[in-house]
């Protein structure tokens, strides 16, 4: 007596009750050995005693997972490269092409934006695989399994804004995949800065937290702090630096995220040309909204705009202190024009 096919044949084996194991696509039949038999408490059933063996057997014989591309150095082919395609023919890929930060620069602007091409299939969430351990040390296979479904012939994206200013990421993401394309939008630091501390003071003010002044944290004993964190975030060539020895400045593109604010169009042009994307998304899916005071997206007829959290209005800082910071970037944003050879208009 045999097990229904409906039950076995879809794990690739066939066992029954006499000692018999055979693949179905085997020529031969092995006969289990007598001495299993022997191992079985007198109390176990023949049915319940093949049913044990069976589950052993096909916990042996799991399929792994087969990647849609070639394995990265340093991966075993197991790791997740691919995904389980279901009947509609789609996939979860690994990205295609990351938002790399920068935090308070309009990643999630550009990602929307960019989610209007209908060849682009976007992760919702920030995932924080390559920064954060706990996420990493799961492997590839639990980072494709962040990824959206797509089909074959869209790119997918994802973007967590702490890559950028991260160490350890730029050489992760090289061993993942060191032909990926890679999109950083930058504002003006200053500007970036004061962003920085309005996202951070808005979350204690919504907890009902007290969140000091940003002078408190800008100033220390009467001169800049340069130990504020997002201070540090700002200093782009400090980072760029970083990621160019694991990836040429080609497979950068840098998105100028106060042009995106004032004339999204023209920016996401440059970024359809980078990613190799036939041109689709155009000047009419986006409007400016008054009320907002920033450009909002419409999709199909279907008009939607960023999150509230978005565009809130900054700190008053005093204006001999907004020198400063000016000041303080001055230098550094020249170091990182002659790092990418362009430049941008910032104070």
């Amino acid at each position: 007596m045999t097990f229904p096919d409906s039950e076995i044949l879809s794990r690739s084996f066939t066992l029954n009750l006499t000692g018999s194991l055979r693949h179905p696509c085997a020529t031969d039949r092995r006969s289990v050995p007598a001495a299993w038999g022997a191992l079985r408490p007198p109390q176990v059933s023949s049915m319940a005693w093949a049913a044990l063996l069976l589950g052993a057997l096909l916990l042996v014989a799991q399929p792994r997972l087969v990647p849609s591309r070639p394995a990265s150095p340093g991966f075993e082919p197991g790791d997740g490269g691919g995904g389980v395609a279901p009947t509609n023919g789609s996939a979860r890929q690994l990205p295609h092409t990351i938002i790399i930060g920068v935090r308070k620069g309009g990643t999630r602007a550009l990602l929307e934006m960019l989610s209007l091409h209908p060849d682009v299939a976007a992760a919702e969430n920030e995932v924080h695989f390559f920064d954060w351990e706990e996420h990493y040390s799961q492997g590839l296979g639990w980072y494709l399994s962040q990824m959206p479904l797509s089909l074959p012939h869209q790119l997918t994206v994802e973007k967590t804004p702490a890559y950028f200013t991260s160490p350890k990421v730029p050489a992760r993401v090289h061993r993942m995949n060191p032909a990926i394309r890679l999109l950083l939008i930058l504002r003006d630091p200053s500007e970036r800065v004061l962003s920085d501390y309005t996202q951070v003071f808005y979350n204690h003010l919504q907890k009902r937290k007290p969140y000091p002044a940003i002078e408190e944290f800008l100033v220390r004993h009467g001169r800049l702090n340069v130990d504020y964190k997002a201070l540090n975030r700002s200093l782009y060539h400090v980072h760029m630096q970083n990621w160019l020895r694991f990836f040429p400045l080609g497979r950068f593109h840098i998105v100028d995220g106060d042009r995106l604010i004032r004339d999204p169009f023209p920016e996401i042009q440059k970024v359809e040309r980078f990613l190799r994307l036939a041109p689709q998304i155009n000047a009419s899916n986006f409007y400016f909204n008054k009320t907002k005071g920033f450009y909002c997206l419409r999709d199909g007829g279907r008009d939607r705009c960023l999150h509230e959290s978005k565009g809130r209005a900054h700190p008053q800082v005093d204006p001999k202190l907004l020198h400063k910071l000016h000041e303080y970037f001055h230098e550094p944003n020249k170091k990182f024009f002659e790092l990418v050879g362009r430049t941008f208009d910032w104070h």
